[in-house]
């Protein structure tokens, strides 16, 4: 049964609602068989019941974060309506939440953009021991460094460590060319570009030259003890049994410790022997140790990065071969024994 209804705009700047020359309108409109009309200062709603209600929850959700940012981007529209139509309400109220840090060359505040980033932050706030699990474009790397810089300003540790795995040269670095920061730069710069949208290049030089910040590969964290550091391995997806129990066990008084990969992108021999994967089932169960599972809802790169990763997990699970069926068993395939 149809069903119509009107929203009131009154004090909404309709251009950033409904995006540059209608943008997220045909968004919006395109995910939902129901028809928007923009009437002076409202907007009216007509389609079937379900749908017309869908919209409707949308929109006053759009206009809330509105309201309480200043601005719209087509990221959180659609971020909005695969929550509105998957739970039936939208996410602004839930990701009310402070800044973590500002980015010095937008002067944005950096905080969670989605529920899971959310679950993320809370976790590295509570936890000393956290494990982020997700695909690329989750922001599990960014977000940890933001907290570290964060925990730095706010003086909660006196120094910050940033590793990863350096697979690609199998952890061999001596035949490269250079300096010791020439051979790891390439496999680090992630981390550097990160470290450089929170802290000006002058103030990071003068920080690594002190040793207050650090920016190492797995290889050379061996034998160390890290007291009052936050600790951030990332790519862990790329470490053995081995070496991931070598890293954990490198954490000491006053420090923390987060641990971020996409277990997707292994680029590990033996896929199964990675231990960000056999971590999960070692660790199961261990109070003060928190594991966040990120999914493409939380994906905060361009939209096409969600729809990639979809479509990745859809031809891996068509390209999966059926499990077989259980064999009987020798004892099984044996007669029966008489009772007595």
């Amino acid at each position: 049964m149809a069903k119509q209804r009107t929203i009131d705009l009154s004090g909404i700047d309709q251009r950033l609602l409904f995006g540059q020359g209608g943008s997220f309108l045909r968004l919006i409109e395109s995910e939902f068989d129901a028809k928007m009309v923009a009437r002076g200062d409202s907007v009216v709603i007509q389609g079937e019941e379900e749908d017309v209600k869908n919209l409707e929850t949308l929109l006053i959700d759009l206009i809330n974060y509105l309201n309480r940012t200043g601005q719209l981007t087509e990221r959180y529209v659609l971020y909005a309506i695969g929550m509105v139509k998957q739970d039936g309400v939208g996410p602004s109220n839930d990701l009310n939440t402070d800044a973590v840090v500002t980015s010095i060359f937008t002067r944005e505040s950096i905080k969670p953009r989605t529920l899971g980033q959310k679950d993320y932050a809370k976790a590295m706030e509570s936890y000393d021991m956290v494990f982020v699990i997700g695909p690329a474009g989750t922001g599990k790397t960014y977000l940890a460094v933001a907290k570290a810089v964060a925990a730095l300003k706010q003086k909660n540790v006196g120094r910050v460590v940033l590793v990863r795995p350096a697979v690609e040269a199998g952890e061999n670095l001596g035949f490269l060319p250079g300096d010791i920061r020439a051979k790891v730069d390439p496999y680090l710069r992630p981390v550097y570009d990160a470290l450089h949208d929170m802290l000006p290049a002058e103030k990071i030089r003068k920080l690594m030259e002190m040793g207050v910040i650090e920016i190492v590969p797995l290889a050379f964290m061996r034998g160390r003890t890290l007291n009052n550091s936050f600790v951030i391995l990332d790519e862990a997806q790329n470490t053995t049994v081995a070496q991931m129990k070598m890293f954990l066990t490198r954490l000491g008084e006053g420090s923390r410790a987060v641990i971020t990969g996409d277990i997707t992108q292994i680029d590990l021999d033996d896929k199964k022997g990675s231990g960000l994967v056999q971590i999960q089932k070692i660790l199961e169960g261990v109070k003060g140790i928190e594991f966040v599972y990120l999914t493409e809802k939380d994906v905060v790169r361009h939209r096409l990065v969600q729809e990639i990763i979809k479509a990745y997990e859809r031809y891996e699970k068509q390209a999966r071969p059926p499990t077989p069926p259980r064999s009987r068993s020798s004892k099984d395939d044996s007669p029966e024994e008489p009772h007595d």
